[in-house]
């Protein structure tokens, strides 16, 4: 008989269990768990399924799998990082050891209430699969549902779902929620406008993100259509100028590399920042006359700000054409809204920038229970 753990575990999840009833649907897991623990009340049984990086997603009322339907991004995956952990600490920050003390004095232990959230701008939604886990963080019988999935478009005064349950949870889970989600879609909505102006060229974000949130600000981008660059120091090997200083420069640096990964037995990208023409030319001549790991060229600050706020490209445009699609190319610095397009012009493949996700502008988005009188109030302040 198959057991519950490894149909969980199996490319289709349960949608349904009910007096030991399976119903199934098509819909695919994003990733395998590698943890399912069960417990059965009376005639239901629930499951938790914890996945690598800590993830754990409970399925809800009715065998409802919480954070996945909603999941059309799947987060990247990291070998250490405690998502869970994350929510976790950001929770217990906010209530610490004595919990809302509001709430505890207004709300009834067992009232019930419905909450909507609210976009209060136009943005590119994003965090609803994490809030989601926040909710049943706090408190697993809460129902989330949404209205729109991350990754779509919403605009002012705009209803994006619902989180019914009790009161108390839902108002204790509330701030965390909403800073996540608010964090999150600022990030998809300004890497979707910068994904669709850099094309041909793919927008990558950086490592420059908010301590703590490397996972959930690089999801947010993948969310924006956006690509991941390397999410640590683990998973990439990156010669930056730092290195090649102290190597004694950039041939010194790469031959380091070659022979690290040919004795550690190791496979993995590996890119080299140039930053003038000399070096460009230095690494293509190392690369001809060695078996190399190279895969990418950064081309840092090849593109020069001019007076007039315009940027001149042609450095960069001169260094992609020597290069000639023998590696990958990375445009690095300057890089703004403004001045994307004219850099994805120029066929580098990538282009990176840290504005992604060190200075977001979060999208405002509020969870409110009388959705009337917030939108009245929102109107007034030109917000809804």
């Amino acid at each position: 008989m198959l057991s519950l753990e490894s149909l969980v575990s199996s490319p289709t999840f349960i949608s349904t269990l009910t007096h030991n009833k399976f119903s199934f649907s098509s819909q695919s897991l994003h990733f395998k768990p590698i943890k399912v623990t069960t417990t059965t009340r009376t005639n239901r049984t629930r499951v938790r399924c914890e996945y690598r990086g800590g993830i754990r997603v409970p399925f809800g009322q009715n065998f409802e799998m919480v954070g996945v339907n909603s999941m059309v991004v799947k987060p990247p995956s990291h070998p250490t990082y405690d998502l869970t952990g994350v929510i976790r600490l950001a929770l217990a920050e906010d209530a610490a050891d004595r919990g809302d003390v509001t709430s505890l004095a207004t709300i009834p232990a067992d009232m019930e209430v419905e909450a909507y959230f609210l976009a209060k701008e136009d943005g590119v939604l994003a965090g609803t699969a994490l809030a989601e886990m926040i909710f049943h963080e706090v408190d697993p019988s809460l129902k989330v549902e949404w209205s729109h999935k991350d990754g779509d478009h919403v605009h002012k005064g705009l209803q994006l779902g619902k989180v019914s349950g009790r009161a108390h949870g839902i108002v204790v889970a509330e701030r965390v929620v909403l800073n996540f989600m608010q964090r999150m879609s600022g990030i998809a909505t300004l890497t979707k406008a910068m994904a669709q102006a850099a094309s041909p060229a793919v927008i990558l974000e950086t490592r420059k993100t908010a301590p703590g949130l490397r996972l959930v600000d690089k999801w947010a981008v993948l969310i924006g259509g956006g690509k991941n660059h390397r999410l640590g120091l683990f998973d990439m090997v990156m010669i930056k100028d730092n290195h090649v200083s102290i190597a004694g420069g950039v041939t010194n640096a790469l031959k380091s590399v070659d022979s690290y990964l040919q004795q550690n037995n190791l496979q993995m990208e590996v890119e080299v920042e140039t930053r003038t023409m000399e070096e460009v030319k230095e690494v293509l001549g190392y690369a001809s006359e060695n078996k190399t790991h190279l895969t990418r060229i950064m081309l840092d600050n090849m593109v020069v700000p001019q007076p007039d706020g315009d940027v001149d490209v042609s450095m960069l445009e001169e260094a992609v054409e020597i290069i000639s699609g023998r590696f990958e190319t990375e445009a690095s610095g300057n890089v703004t809204l403004d001045t994307v397009h004219k850099i994805g012009q120029t066929e580098v493949t990538y282009i990176s920038s840290g504005v992604l996700t060190h200075s977001v502008k979060a999208l405002d988005i509020s969870l409110k229970i009388d959705t009337k009188l917030a939108l009245e109030v929102g109107r007034r302040t030109n917000r809804a």
